[in-house]
Formats: structure tokens, C-alpha cells, sequence
């Protein structure tokens, strides 16, 4: 807590960053962490909440009344209000409307307005706050304007002016680079004309899906995007922090989903829920690994006659399961970050045949010639080289399928994608190779 307080008196108030206050808050026990958030400049809080994981969030509001708050969200920027009103709902729903109502109108009729959009919706992660002029206004009263506005701390992290017509439809977009080497005397329309370059604004409908932005912002490397409605309105902005959180966002739920676990059940401090999700997917995993049992069961008597197929059985599955989970991975993050078109299903499948079955052959060979001399039978060298060959193959073609296919049935590919080829892969490998080891040896 001395350090937060050292951090707090040694930097002025606009020095501050909430990351970093977060930061020290981490390191904090409980008992500490409460005393220690009331040292945190009121104007700042809500930032730093936000900033905290979520499991700290309840700390953050058993540590603050109501009128506490409300001023904290009050500081917030529109998109980063939801959010924390979200939040609050989710610990208190009771406190939640508590400060809702005591919060100024303005606020609550922009909350509401974002709460009218879906969570897959642009809107929803949109900024009310923009900074907008009209075509016919004076470049000089324009950045006169724009400095009064950040002097009284209504605007942030602003990087472009929207032009927009008398009815408030959006028409060009001029970064401040631009704009400060307009002639300051005359109209943005005439600066416009006369400049030669193009200001037709790389925008979105409030209703477009946010992946599909989030592909934009990264395709043409935006730090900000105006948002209009189907009538061509301005009606906010979506900026690239906003993104960036996005992107961390999808990336570790996909990771998570890969890895059989739900992100949102591992942020939670709550072991039975977390348990209970993780027991799911255990369950599923453990009736793919009795199905893979079965299949060695009907070869039990061959694994009874020969103890080298026991010892070497556990490599052919693994280098499977190894070699699907590559093209798996591979295929699920491309299609997250739209590399991956309608019609370039064949392409990566064909390719991640041709890199599994390139694989396989060289594996197989070095394989072969282990289990021919570890075990002096040559054609033990031949079954479980085929049988690799066999196996590395389906993990290819399987590891790229799978997730093409569950993204055509319009499922998130990282879903069940793990477990449905693990199960492929060990299925595969045991049959090929017991099967190929009881026709060939016995």
C-alpha cells in the first residue's frame, strides 16, 4: 500500500495511468486492497477497475458506496460506462440501480442506448463521444472549438474530425495531421476540395457484426472508425483500444476452448463452477478415450502374443494426435482472423495433407528402422511405418476439416475440435497399427 501511495504523491494527476495502479493493486491482500482503493484518486477509479481483472471487481464495490460510484462511472467514457454498469450488474444487481439512478440523465439515456445492441453488434463497443463539424465551418473556429473541449476534459483520445451535413450524416473524416495543415481561414469544404486527397471515411453500420470490424481495423491498420446507422446518421465511434481488447478477448477464448475450459468460468474465483465446466469436457474426453479401449480390446489377443506392440502402440497415437493438433491450430487461428475464405477450403486442406503425408514418410522411416533394430523384427519396422504414414495423414486431413467444417455449421471452430480428433487420431492409430500388425506378423 506504501508503494501505491509513493506512486499517487509523485506523479501529478494527469501522469496517472490506471494500468499502473492496477498493477500495485494486484499485489495487494484483501485487507489491504480495500484501504488501499480508497487511495485512489476518485476520477480515476473507474478506470482502474476496469483495468483489474475481473475477480477483483467485487472488492472494488464492497470498498465503495453508491455516491462513489456514480462518480466513477461518471468519469467513464460511454462505451466504458456499459461496461462497468455490466459489471456491477453481475456482483449487485441491487447497487447496480442504485447508481444507475443517481446517475445524470445524459449518462443513463447513453447506457441504455448501448444496451439496445447485441453483444455481437458494432454498436455495443461504440463511443458516443465525437467530435464533429460541419462542411461550411471556418478551419480556425473548428480547432478552437476542438481545444475547449479538451481543456474541459470532454474529449479523449481523439484522432480524427467527422464531417457530417446539417442532418448529421457522416461525409468525410480528416485526421488532425490533416487539419492542421488546412488553410486556417478558410471553410473545411474549400481545404477538401482544394487538397486533392480523398476523405471518404472507412466507416461501419452500428448493426455490422464486430468481428467483421475487428477484421477492418486490422486489414487497414485503423486507430479509429465512425459508426453510422442505416440512414447514414454518425452516431458514434469505435476506437482502437477498444479492438485491441477484443482481439486479447477472442484470442484467449479460443485457447481456452481449444484447451476444453471456459474462459469466463476461469476468470472466477469460484472452484466449483470452474470445476464443474472443466468436468464436462473431462467427461466427453473420457468416453473418447473408452471408445480408443475398445479398439485395443479387439486386438488383445495380438497384444498378448507380442509385447513389442504395447510398447510401441502409445507412439503411433501420439505423433497423431500431435501432428492433428498443428493443422487444428493452424486452421482455427486463420479462420479467427479471416485469412480463410468460402473457397479456400480445398487449398488448406490439400495443404495440410501434403505437410502431414511429408511428415508422416519421414517419421515412418526413422521409426521403422528404430522398432527393426530396437526389437530385431524387420517387418515390425514395416507396420508401424505404414501405420504412422496412415495415422499422420488422417491427423491432416482431419486437424483441417474438422474446424472448416464446424465454422460452416456456423459453431465457433475451437469448440470440441480438440476432443473430436484426439479420438479421431488414437482411434486411428491403434486400429492401423494393431490392425496392420495382426494381418502382417500374426
Amino acid at each position: 500500500m506504501n508503494k501505491l501511495k509513493e506512486y499517487i504523491n509523485s506523479h501529478e494527476l494527469s501522469e496517472i495511468h490506471p494500468s499502473d495502479i492496477a498493477k500495485i493493486l494486484k499485489q495487494l491482500d484483501d485487507k489491504d486492497f480495500a484501504e488501499a482503493i480508497q487511495l485512489v484518486p476518485k476520477d480515476l477509479v473507474g478506470d482502474v477497475a476496469l483495468a483489474l481483472p475481473d475477480r477483483y471487481f467485487d472488492d472494488v464495490v464492497e470498498s465503495l458506496s453508491v455516491d462513489e460510484l456514480s462518480h466513477a462511472v461518471t468519469e467513464l467514457e460511454s462505451d466504458d460506462q456499459l461496461e462497468f454498469m455490466q459489471e456491477l450488474g453481475e456482483v449487485d444487481k441491487g447497487v447496480a440501480s442504485q447508481v444507475f439512478d443517481t446517475l445524470h440523465e445524459d449518462d443513463r439515456l447513453e447506457i441504455t442506448k448501448l444496451q439496445t445492441y447485441d453483444e455481437d453488434e458494432a454498436g455495443r463497443y461504440m463511443q458516443l463521444e465525437v467530435f464533429t463539424a460541419f462542411r461550411d465551418e471556418i478551419v480556425q473556429d473548428v480547432i478552437e472549438r476542438f481545444a475547449a473541449l479538451r481543456k474541459a476534459n470532454e474529449l479523449e483520445n481523439v484522432q480524427n474530425l467527422f464531417i457530417v451535413s446539417k442532418d448529421n450524416k457522416l461525409r468525410y473524416t480528416v485526421g488532425l495531421d490533416n487539419l492542421l495543415i488546412f488553410d486556417f481561414s478558410k471553410t473545411l469544404k474549400e481545404n477538401i476540395a482544394e487538397s486533392g486527397d480523398s476523405f471518404e471515411p472507412k466507416k461501419a453500420y452500428d448493426r455490422d457484426e464486430i468481428k467483421d470490424v475487428v477484421h477492418t481495423f486490422e486489414e487497414y491498420d485503423l486507430s479509429v472508425m465512425p459508426i453510422i446507422n442505416a440512414y447514414g446518421i454518425l452516431v458514434g465511434r469505435i476506437t482502437s483500444d477498444d479492438i485491441y481488447d477484443l482481439i486479447i478477448e477472442h484470442a484467449t477464448e479460443q485457447m481456452y476452448n481449444l484447451a476444453g475450459v471456459d474462459d469466463e468460468a476461469e476468470e472466477d474465483d469460484e472452484i466449483v463452477k470452474a470445476g464443474r465446466k472443466r468436468a464436462t469436457w473431462l467427461s466427453l474426453n473420457l468416453l473418447t478415450a473408452i471408445a480408443a479401449s475398445f479398439v485395443i480390446a479387439m486386438f488383445s489377443d495380438a497384444l498378448e502374443s507380442m509385447v513389442a506392440l504395447a510398447v510401441l502402440m502409445p507412439i503411433v497415437a501420439s505423433m497423431g494426435g500431435n501432428a492433428g493438433t498443428q493443422s487444428l491450430t493452424v486452421v482455427v487461428r486463420q479462420l479467427a482472423l479471416g485469412d480463410i475464405s468460402q473457397g479456400d477450403a480445398m487449398r488448406i486442406i490439400k495443404k495440410e495433407i501434403a505437410l502431414s503425408l511429408g511428415n508422416g514418410i519421414f517419421f515412418a522411416i526413422i521409426m521403422g528402422l528404430i522398432a527393426a533394430l530396437w526389437f530385431d523384427m524387420r517387418m515390425l519396422g514395416v507396420v508401424i511405418a505404414l501405420s504412422m504414414i496412415i495415422n499422420l495423414l488422417m491427423a491432416g486431413f482431419f486437424g483441417a476439416t474438422i474446424p472448416l467444417f464446424l465454422k460452416k455449421m456456423d459453431i465457433d471452430p475451437a469448440i470440441g475440435s480438440t476432443v473430436i480428433l484426439t479420438t479421431i487420431t488414437d482411434v486411428v492409430g491403434f486400429f492401423s497399427f494393431l490392425g496392420l500388425a495382426t494381418y502382417i506378423l500374426l
